[in-house]
């Protein structure tokens, strides 16, 4: 059956617009474990514009399942993951402008770079996953830098105009998450997906995981997180 691994950004995001502590997005995280999540994700950005410091540090220690820990390829937060250890890492593009992550990570022209991040991270005991186009070029670069896994950006597909639209991202994703299977690496999905257009996935045994942050609180917002979760996941297993 699928996981599913809940993003917490937007929990800390609504409580940073008042730079209080409320909502608290450790709380969300063991809210959606007792839900059934598989993971917990927190994107820990270089601005702090919505995860802190202090919550990687809490979520390492209370997460029970899988605790998913987003960077991008910086020194400041390679030297944070190798004394975290969280269980795995995804490295992401970011820009300080963007409202969200805008696109995968363009492994292809940084191999050597991103290669030597990865085995810093691996011998600091982290596994790696690299958020990543559904393209053969950057699948195929991410197995060669040594990554454990593959996030597949599902951003083009939600954005989709129209049905032939989206059905055509969809299948480039379905054929990325072949190649990466066939590679040996695990397939997670993510970004922009929603209650709605994840219900495409249902049945493509490839992808292992779903990575869902911004629906499912949006959707928490009005009937809890833990009901918000457990509605996610009778979608993704159908």
């Amino acid at each position: 059956m699928p996981k599913l691994s809940v993003n917490v950004d937007h929990v800390a995001t609504v409580r940073q617009a008042r730079k209080g502590f409320e909502p608290d997005p450790v709380t969300a995280a063991l809210l959606a474990e007792l839900a059934g999540a598989d993971g917990i994700i927190a994107h820990l950005r270089e601005d702090r514009r919505h995860i802190q410091d202090r919550d990687i540090r809490l979520l390492r220690r209370v997460v029970t399942s899988k605790f998913n820990l987003e960077m991008a390829a910086t020194e400041e937060m390679i030297r944070i993951a190798v004394e975290l250890k969280p269980d795995l890492v995804t490295l992401v593009p970011e820009k300080r402008e963007e409202l969200t992550t805008e696109g995968g990570l363009d492994v292809r022209s940084r191999l050597e770079y991103i290669r030597e991040v990865i085995s810093r991270l691996k011998a600091g005991g982290v596994r790696v996953s690299l958020f990543v186009d559904p393209t053969p070029e950057q699948v195929a670069a991410a197995r060669e830098v040594g990554a454990d896994l593959v996030e597949l950006h599902t951003g083009t597909y939600a954005e989709a105009q129209g049905e032939d639209e989206a059905r055509g991202r969809f299948e480039e994703l379905v054929t990325s998450a072949c190649e990466a299977r066939g590679y040996g690496l695990g397939v997670a999905v993510g970004h922009g997906l929603t209650y709605r257009n994840v219900k495409r996935f249902r049945g493509v045994a490839e992808i292992e995981e779903y990575s869902i942050g911004h629906s499912i609180v949006s959707r928490a917002v009005l009937v809890g997180m833990e009901q918000a979760v457990r509605e996610m996941i009778r979608l993704i297993n159908g």
